[in-house]
Formats: structure tokens, sequence, C-alpha cells
């Protein structure tokens, strides 16, 4: 009788066990959500986390798209006819040349890509968070253990190559529609006819162009964002330094704080890929050398045979500082646009009642 009391109680224990760790799968508080035992719930949760990340996105990007327009055109600028130098004197001279719409073109395509990037990246962030840590704490056999800002790098770069690669070609396409101007040849008429353009002329290995240093870019970039980003915000309220923290909350403007300064460190150390990303993305384009190379005599190639390649060109034809062409423009953008981001994603959620959280 004994010997099948502490059967019952091993076999209830492990039953235990073994729903604790289903648990730590399903919910960053270890407790088994509705979501979790309802495929159609679960399924409408990631529908909800998805929206919340693609209007975070659309959001963000609107809110500079000024800016990112500028940042793309100084980073592909004709360096023998530099028509302006500065964030002010170059959005003069759209509005002066292009008017209102000029400040805005090639948003629609752009929120046609980051709209389903974004939604990509938050997601993938939280799925990679969840087995990043379930994995770090087996190891461990730290039950409680948390993300450390390495593990959370970790996932972030994670969700920026599956982001990245699942929306390359339109972000490629992007890149081209943007650059071109009033004087510059139209050859894409939108995103949709950029993309069969590009397949019908350069074939399909086109449309990845600047790929790999996009991906190497990207690792810092999004990994960092996410890294420093929620690593700070779980500062602030462990700390509470000058009270900020209140009930284990952070205000909208705090958290604006964390993802200001959370973009600053990305985009200042993933620039220079971008730079060679929108250049070797102008590869193969026939008018693009009307608008990054010169028509002069010290015209420079616009044949790039890789990344290596692309770095060695632009620094022996324009200097160092060219992999930072754009960058002062893109720092105003990004201190706005990522700390958006991630408060409107956090909104959004909360909106619709989903209740899985960034990171854990």
């Amino acid at each position: 009788m004994a010997s099948e009391d502490v059967k019952t109680g091993e076999s209830a224990v492990t039953k235990i066990v073994t729903l604790a760790e289903e648990a730590k799968l399903a919910s960053r508080e270890g407790v088994v959500t509705a979501a979790a035992a309802s495929p159609s719930l679960a399924l409408t949760t990631i529908c909800k986390s998805l929206l919340a990340g693609g209007v975070a996105g659309g959001v963000s990007r609107t809110a500079v798209a000024p800016l990112e327009r500028l940042k793309i055109l100084l980073q592909v600028q004709n360096p023998h006819n530099i028509k302006y130098n500065g964030t002010v004197q170059g959005l003069k001279y759209i509005w002066r040349t292009e008017g209102f719409r000029g400040l805005f073109k090639g948003n629609g395509t752009n929120c046609a890509r980051i709209v389903p990037n974004s939604a990509v990246k938050f997601f993938s962030y939280e799925q990679a968070s969840k087995g990043i840590l379930y994995i770090y704490r087996q190891q461990t056999g730290n039950e409680d253990a948390q993300l450390t800002p390495v593990l959370r790098l970790g996932a972030g770069a994670c969700a920026g190559i599956i982001a990245m690669s699942a929306t390359y070609p339109m972000d490629m396409v992007r890149g081209r529609i943007t650059v071109q101007t009033e004087k510059s040849p139209y050859q894409y008429r939108g995103m949709f006819h950029a993309l069969s353009t590009v397949l019908r002329e350069e074939g399909p290995r086109a449309l990845y162009k600047g790929w790999l240093p996009s991906v190497i870019g990207v690792i810092p970039y999004v990994g960092l964002n996410f890294a420093v980003y929620e690593s700070l915000k779980d500062w602030l309220i462990k700390s509470k330094p000058f009270g900020i923290a209140q009930d284990s909350e952070l205000s909208v403007t705090t958290r604006l704080a964390c993802g200001a300064v959370a973009g600053t460190f990305g985009q200042t150390v993933a620039y220079p890929l971008d730079v060679i990303r929108r250049r070797m993305q102008m590869v193969g384009w026939n008018h693009a050398a009307s608008v990054v190379a010169g028509d002069g005599r010290g015209k420079a190639p616009l044949e790039y045979t890789g990344m290596v390649d692309a770095f060695r060109k632009t620094v022996r034809y324009e200097g160092f500082g060219a992999l930072y062409k754009g960058l002062v423009p893109n720092s105003v953008k990004v201190v706005p646009s990522i700390a958006i981001a991630f408060v409107t994603y956090e909104v959004v959620k909360d909106i619709l009642g989903v209740e899985i959280r960034i990171s854990d």
C-alpha cells in the first residue's frame, strides 16, 4: 500500500513538472493561459500580436518619412553634383523642387514593406526570447533565470534576420523608388511595377542585391534595439531612479526615451552597412548612374562584385566619410521612429488585450 502511494506521488510530481515545463513555453509568467488551452484563441492572440507589430511599423515610419527619404538620397547622392549637404538644406531642396508630396515619396512602398517586416520582427522576437530563455534555464538548471542583455541581443538578432529576409525584395525596390526625383528618368511607377520590372530585366537574384550587408547590419541594429530597450526598462523598473517607475510600470514618455536610446545605439553601429546595402541595390538599374555616379570624367563606376568590393570602391572614390552619408537625418529619424514603434506596439497590444509581453 505504501509502495502504491509512493508510485502515485511520484507520478503526480512528474505530471506537475511536465505541466510546468509546458507552461514556460505558453506564458512568460509561467501560468497556462486560455490562449495555450484553445488553438483558436492562440491563433487570435498571434494575429493580434502581428497586427500590433504592423501598426507600430506603419505609424513610426510615416511619422519620419521625409527624413527617411532624405537619408537614402544622401546615401546614393552623386558625389560630383551635390545639391545639398545637411538635413535642413536637403529637406528645403526637396520641398522646393518636388513639393509636399516629394517629402513622402516612396512612403507607401515603405509602409507596404515595413508593416509586414515590423509584424514579423516583433512576433519573432517574442518567440525567440521564449525559446532562448527556455534553453538557458535548462542549461543552467535555474528555473527562475531571466533574459540577460546578451540573450536579448541574440533574440533580437534572430528576429531581425527573419524579418529582413522575409521582406527584402520590397526593401530593395523601395530604395530604388525613393531615389527617383523629378529630373531623373521614371522607370518605376510603384512597388509592384518595380518588382516585375526587376524580375524581367535583371532576374530574381537581383531582388536580393545587398542582402548580405543587410543581414550583417541587422544583427547589431535590431539586436541592440531590443537588448538596450528591454534592459533599460528592466533597470528603471527595478532601481526606480528619481521615482520614474510607479507600481512596476513606466510612463509613455519614459518608454519613448528608452526607445530613443536603443535606436541611437543600434543605428550608429550598423550605419555603414546600410549605406553599402543601398548602393548595392542600385547596381543593375539602368538609370542609377544618374543618381549615384558622376556625369563627367570623374564618373565613378557603379559596379560591385560584392560587399567588400562595394566598401573598397566607396572609400576609394569618396573617402571614409561616405560610409556615414545621411547619418544626421537618419539619427534624427531613428530616435523618434524606434521610440514610437516600441511604444505603439505595447499600447496596441494593451488595447487588443494581448497579455504576452516583449520579454521575460
